[in-house]
C-alpha cells in the first residue's frame, strides 16, 4: 500500500478518490473539450512507496501541461487550478482555516499582514472595520479560475506577497486590497467606486502596471512605471542624474536619460582642447549603476541611454554592444536609443551629407542647446552651422551609411530603439512649455522634460553647499486595456473610463523618489492608458492582422473608440477635480486633439459630432491629464492575462516555453475558434505591421512599444529592412522598440530583456 505524507508531516494510505475529487474540482467548466480521467489514468505512474502530497500535486500538474495542445489547450487551465489549489492549502494550513479552500476571513488576513509588515498600516486608517467586512462580500473567487497555468504562475511568483513562508496571499486579496487603496482618495461612494475597480481588475478587463501591482498595499511604494531625465554638461548635474537613476531603480521603474548636451570627446574642457573623453565613459558609469542598483531585487536595472544623431560621439555609440571593437567602450547592460530629426531621414532618403557636431561647442559659439531644437527651428539652424566655417569639431558623413550602421547594429544586438523626434513632438500637446527629448525604456510614454540647474556656491575657492534648480523628469503612470475580453464597445467604453481614473488616482498615491519627478507628476498628471490582446480581438472578430483595408477601418475605429472615451474622462474629471495646471496656452486649450482640430475631425471621422462636442467642452472645463495614451509591450504581463501581448501579432500560434522549472505550453485564448484567422508574426512582412501600428499611432498622444521581427530564412534583404524603417518614419510611427530576428535555418528568436516597470 502506498503512503502518503500531508502538510502536517502525518502520514496515510493514498486515497485515489481524493485525488479524483481534486480533478474534478479541477475541472469544473471544461468537461465539453477534456475529460480529467484522461489525467487520472496516468495517476499510477506517479506512485511510490512514499509520496508527498505536494509531490502528487506537481506530478498531476507535470501531466496536464503534457497533455495540452493545439486541439486541447484547456489542459493548461486545469493545470492552473492544481496550482491554485496548492495554494490554497498553503493558505488554509498557514491560516488555520483546516480543509477550508480559498478565502474565508478576509479583514483577518489585512489586519495580520498588517502586524507582519506586509500592508501598509494606512488600509486600516483609511477603512473600518465595518467598511473591510462589506468590501469581503466583493470577492470573486470564481476569477481566480480563469487562468492559464502560465498566468497563475507568474501571479503567485511575481506579484502576491509571500516574504515570509507563514503568509500566503491569495489573488482575490490582492486585487481587492489595490482596489480598496486606489478608491481611497474618491470623495463620495468610495465602495461602490472599489467595487467596480476591483471586477475591472480582478477580471482581467484591465491590467495594472507592475510597481502597481507589486507597491499598492505595500509601506511607501512607487506607483510609477516609466521616468525619463536628461543629463546637464558638467560634472555635477552629471553625478547627480546618476544619482537619480540609481534612486528610480532601487524604487522599481525603468529609466530612459538623453546625454545629448554632454560635450563630445574631443571638446575641449575650461579652454584646453581635446580634453572631453565624451559620452562613453558616463554610460559605461549608468551602465554599472543599473547592475549594481536593481528593480526591487527581481532583475538588474533597467535603462536606455539616448543620444541625438547629431551628436559627434553617435558612431562610437552605435557600437555600444557589438562584440568587435575596443571593449572599454562597450556597455552591455543599457539600452541605446538614437534620437533621429525629421531633416536627417530626408538626407539619408536622398542620399545626402549629414554633419555631426558637439553640443558644448554650439553653445559656446551661438549660446543654443542644440538638443532642445525641433523640427523647423532645428532645420534652419543645422543648415546655418553646416555652412559655418568656424567650428572646429565637426565630421560630414553619407546619412545613409549611418542609418545602414545603425540597421547593421540592430539586426547583431536587437538595438538600438530609434526615437523619431520630429513626430513625437508635432502631437506634443504641451509644446508651450518644453520638448519631448526621448522616450522611455520601452519607448511607449514621453513628455517634455529638462535637466535640472545645479549650482555649487564657494566660498574661498572651496564648495561648500549644492542647490538645485528643480527641472523636470518625465514621469507617467500605466495600465492595459485586455481587447481579448472587451470585445463590446460599452464594456469597452467603460472600461476606458475607469482606466483613466484608477491612473489618475494612483498620482494622488504614489511617492516617486525624486523631486523633479514629483514635480511632473504635479503639472502635468502625465497617464498611459494602452491595450493588450489585438491580435486577439481581430481573430475572433474573423479578420487578420494585416494592411487589409477591412481589418485597417477595423483598427481606426476601434482606437478612435478608445481615444476618445479616454479623453472623454478625463474631460469629466477636470470638472470635478480641476484641469492640469500646465493647461493653459496648451494644444488642449486651443480645441486641438491628437494634433486634429475640429475641422479634421468633421471631414475624417465618424464620431465627428462626438468629437466636436468634446472639444467644446474641453475649452470651457480643461481635462486633467496633459497625455493619456501609450501602449506598451508587456510581453509578460500578457501572459497573466491570458492574451497577446500589446498590438503586435502573434509569434507562434502554439509552443512550449521551456525554462528552468520545465515546459509551459503558451497559445492565444480563441486558438479553437479562429485558429486561421491568426497570423504568425514570422510570416506577416513588416510593411504590413508598419500600416497597422501607423493606423493605431493617430489615435495615442505617446508612443507604442513597437518591436520589428525579420525573419531571414524568408528570403528577406537589406533594402526590405531599411524600406520597413523608412515607411515607419514616413507613416507617422514616433518610435522603434526593440528589432528581432529569427536566424537562418532557425525558428529561434533572439531574446530580449522587458522593464518589469513597463510590464502592465
Amino acid at each position: 500500500m502506498v503512503k502518503i505524507v500531508k502538510r502536517n508531516m502525518k502520514e496515510s494510505e493514498l486515497d485515489i478518490k481524493e485525488i479524483r475529487k481534486a480533478l474534478e474540482w479541477a475541472n469544473v467548466g471544461l468537461e465539453d473539450n477534456i475529460n480529467y480521467l484522461e489525467l487520472e489514468s496516468h495517476v499510477r505512474s506517479i506512485y511510490t512507496d512514499k509520496i508527498t502530497t505536494e509531490n502528487i500535486q506537481k506530478s498531476l500538474i507535470d501531466l496536464a501541461l503534457k497533455l495540452t495542445s493545439v486541439e486541447q489547450p484547456e489542459w493548461r487551465i486545469l493545470a492552473a487550478r492544481l496550482v491554485l489549489m496548492d495554494l490554497y492549502k498553503k493558505a488554509s494550513h498557514t491560516r488555520g482555516y483546516g480543509e477550508t479552500l480559498g478565502y474565508d476571513d478576509y479583514v483577518t488576513f489585512v489586519k495580520d499582514a498588517v502586524k507582519k509588515g506586509l500592508y501598509d498600516p494606512k488600509i486600516l486608517e483609511l477603512y473600518s472595520l465595518q467598511e473591510l467586512s462589506i468590501a469581503q462580500t466583493f470577492i470573486n473567487p470564481e476569477y481566480d479560475k480563469i487562468y492559464d497555468y502560465a498566468g497563475m504562475s507568474m501571479l503567485i511568483h511575481r506579484y502576491l506577497v509571500q516574504e515570509r513562508r507563514d503568509t500566503f496571499e491569495l489573488p482575490q486579496e490582492m486585487f481587492l486590497t489595490i482596489a480598496l487603496f486606489i478608491a481611497s482618495t474618491e470623495k463620495v461612494n468610495r465602495l461602490d467606486i472599489a467595487k467596480e475597480i476591483y471586477e475591472q481588475i480582478a477580471g482581467k478587463k484591465i491590467s495594472l502596471a507592475t510597481p502597481i501591482l507589486i507597491n499598492l498595499r505595500r509601506p511607501d511604494g512607487n506607483l510609477s512605471s516609466c521616468f525619463v531625465l536628461a543629463m546637464n554638461d558638467s560634472l555635477d548635474s552629471i553625478f547627480y542624474s546618476i544619482n537619480a537613476i540609481a534612486q528610480i531603480s532601487k524604487n522599481g521603474g525603468g529609466v530612459g536619460i538623453n546625454l545629448s548636451r554632454v560635450r563630445a570627446s574631443g571638446g575641449e574642457i575650461r579652454n584646453t582642447p581635446n580634453a572631453s573623453g565624451g559620452v562613453i565613459p558616463w554610460i559605461r558609469i549608468i551602465n554599472d549603476t543599473a547592475v549594481a542598483v536593481n528593480q526591487l531585487g527581481k532583475r538588474a536595472g533597467a535603462v536606455t541611454v539616448a543620444l541625438d544623431i547629431w551628436h559627434m560621439d553617435i558612431l562610437d555609440f552605435l557600437e555600444l554592444q557589438t562584440e568587435n571593437g575596443d571593449q572599454r567602450k562597450k556597455a552591455y547592460d543599457l539600452f541605446p536609443q538614437v534620437v533621429i530629426p525629421d531633416l536627417f531621414m530626408k538626407r539619408a532618403k536622398e542620399g545626402a551629407d549629414w554633419t555631426l557636431f558637439d553640443p558644448n561647442e554650439i553653445r559656446l559659439k551661438y549660446g543654443v542647446e542644440f538638443a532642445e531644437l525641433i523640427d523647423k527651428d532645428f532645420e534652419d539652424f543645422y543648415n546655418q552651422i553646416e555652412k559655418e566655417t568656424l567650428l572646429i569639431l565637426r565630421k560630414t558623413v553619407h546619412a545613409k551609411d549611418i542609418l545602414k550602421q545603425i540597421l547593421k547594429t540592430q539586426i547583431e544586438t536587437g538595438m538600438p530603439y530609434l526615437f523619431f523626434k520630429d513626430t513625437a513632438n508635432r502631437t506634443n500637446p504641451n509644446q508651450h512649455d518644453g520638448v519631448i527629448g526621448s522616450g522611455n525604456l520601452c519607448q511607449e510614454s514621453f513628455s517634455n522634460f529638462r535637466p535640472s540647474k545645479i549650482h555649487a556656491p564657494t566660498l574661498n575657492g572651496e564648495k561648500i553647499s549644492q542647490e538645485v534648480d528643480s527641472g523636470l523628469i518625465h514621469t507617467c503612470n500605466l495600465v492595459s486595456l485586455n481587447l481579448s475580453i472587451l470585445l463590446d464597445k460599452d464594456e469597452l467604453a467603460k472600461s476606458c473610463a475607469f482606466a483613466v481614473r484608477i491612473l489618475d488616482n494612483t498620482i494622488e498615491l504614489t511617492k516617486t523618489p525624486i523631486q523633479e519627478s514629483e514635480l511632473h507628476n504635479e503639472v502635468y498628471r502625465t497617464i498611459g492608458v494602452g491595450t493588450m490582446g489585438l491580435a486577439d480581438w481581430l481573430a475572433i472578430n474573423k479578420l487578420s492582422y494585416s494592411s487589409n483595408p477591412i481589418t485597417l477601418e477595423s483598427v481606426n475605429e476601434l482606437f478612435e473608440h478608445i481615444a476618445y472615451n479616454t479623453i472623454k474622462t478625463s474631460v469629466e474629471l477636470a470638472k470635478i477635480r480641476g484641469k492640469y495646471p500646465r493647461f493653459d496656452g496648451s494644444e488642449w486649450s486651443k480645441g486641438i486633439i491628437l494634433g486634429k482640430n475640429s475641422s479634421w475631425f468633421s471631414e475624417n471621422s465618424k464620431m465627428a459630432a462626438d468629437w466636436i462636442a468634446l472639444i467644446q467642452d474641453m475649452k470651457s472645463y480643461g481635462i486633467r491629464n496633459s497625455q493619456l495614451l501609450a501602449i506598451a509591450p508587456n510581453t509578460s504581463s500578457a501572459l497573466v492575462q491570458g492574451c497577446s501581448s500589446s498590438v503586435l501579432p502573434i509569434f507562434n500560434k502554439f509552443f512550449m516555453d521551456k525554462n528552468s522549472k520545465g515546459a509551459v505550453p503558451i497559445c492565444p485564448p480563441y486558438i479553437q475558434e479562429a485558429f486561421w484567422f491568426y497570423k504568425e508574426n514570422k510570416n506577416i512582412p513588416q510593411t504590413e505591421v508598419v500600416e497597422v501600428i501607423a493606423t493605431i499611432q493617430k489615435w495615442i498622444d505617446q508612443g507604442i512599444s513597437f518591436e520589428l521581427l525579420y525573419n531571414l530564412n524568408s528570403g528577406i534583404k537589406a533594402i526590405d529592412i531599411y524600406n520597413t524603417v523608412i515607411s515607419a518614419w514616413e507613416k507617422g510611427c514616433k518610435t522603434l522598440y526593440y528589432t528581432r530576428t529569427i536566424q537562418k535555418n532557425s525558428n529561434i528568436m533572439n531574446d530580449k530583456e522587458e522593464c518589469i516597470s513597463c510590464a502592465n
